[in-house]
């Protein structure tokens, strides 16, 4: 089971990816919205915002998120970090409801591009 660590580790990798990105890519990683991510077998929740082409977490809770972000997942911490890592597939594992994201339409469309 990945810890806390790992999946904040995670989290500034897949920060660190999105920073990078070009085109397309790119556009959708500068949306500015708030952000939260659940990892559900830690029962830990990173809280923060997408911006500048960077998610910035700026807060560590337990339990599941308390206010409702625009973008919203929740996974285990296993799966935050072999999707960060390139052995899960997020399509597939969204698909199947190992991971879960709740965003606007809008937003979704968007960051179908990230994904």
């Amino acid at each position: 089971m990945a810890t806390i660590e790992e999946c904040r580790a995670a989290l500034e990798k897949l920060s660190d990816s999105m920073q990078r990105a070009e085109g397309d890519v790119r556009t959708a990683a500068e949306l500015d919205r708030s952000v939260s991510c659940w990892i559900t077998d830690l029962d830990v929740t990173f809280v923060g915002r997408m911006t500048g082409g960077r998610i910035v977490v700026q807060d560590t809770l337990q339990g599941p998120p308390r206010e409702k972000a625009q973008i919203r997942l929740s996974m285990t911490g296993d799966d935050l970090v072999a999707l960060v890592d390139g052995g899960l597939n997020f399509a597939k594992a969204w698909g199947s409801g190992r991971v879960k994201l709740h965003a606007g339409v809008r937003d979704l469309f968007v960051l179908r591009k990230l994904l």
